[in-house]
């Protein structure tokens, strides 16, 4: 049950910034004695991948705090953040491969669930934060974006470690990420009345 925990949180954290569960996972596999990664996984330690999930990470904090440029980051990250939750999900899950050599054990094993749940536990955070985006931006002329994306990045940040350190915690951040769901939705349908 820890292992979906973890797995599940850091899929989250992934839908609010697809690079920081990766790299707190590589750095916490290369570092410490926190997680331990399957073989499949390894890779994910390795200092290539850990400089280059850096740099991403980089360009992706630039991005999220510029006004219009985070809308056309979203966009991209559409594809990016439901990637790095699948494999963040099926890291932190101990789920033993990432390769498929042959489909017919990989889905006949169910090594894929933790994967796909992974994507959709990132697709329905990172659906939040798009929508909620726009909302943010218009209402407060733009000033809101980099205090909204400073605040996604440290949940992201909270939520990698607790899925770490902490899985049983991660139901709290998720019923956090949930009540901001409800907000965000409540809010949009109070502008959209208005506008009508």
């Amino acid at each position: 049950m820890f292992e979906a925990l973890t797995g599940a949180g850091l899929a989250a954290s992934a839908g609010l910034n697809a690079y920081i569960p990766l790299l707190t996972v590589g750095l916490m596999a290369r570092y410490t004695d926190f997680i331990d990664l399957p073989s499949g996984w390894q890779w994910l330690g390795n200092g290539w991948v850990i400089g280059i999930l850096v740099v991403l990470l980089a360009i992706e904090v630039v991005a999220d705090k510029v006004p219009v440029v985070d809308h056309v980051n979203d966009i991209v990250q559409t594809v990016v953040r439901p990637t790095a939750g699948g494999l963040a999900f099926g890291a932190g899950s101990s789920s033993e491969t990432v390769t498929v050599s042959d489909p017919g054990q990989f889905f006949s094993s169910h090594q894929w669930v933790p994967v796909a749940a992974g994507i959709i536990i990132a697709l329905s955070v990172h659906g939040v934060k798009a929508a909620s985006r726009p909302v943010i931006n218009a209402s407060t002329a733009g000033v809101g974006a980099p205090v909204a994306s400073t605040a996604e990045d440290v949940s992201s940040i909270i939520l990698s470690i607790l899925a770490i350190l902490v899985p049983i915690l991660v139901l709290l951040g998720l019923v956090l990420l949930v009540s901001s769901a409800v907000w965000v939705v409540r809010k949009r349908r109070a502008r959209r009345a208005v506008g009508a």
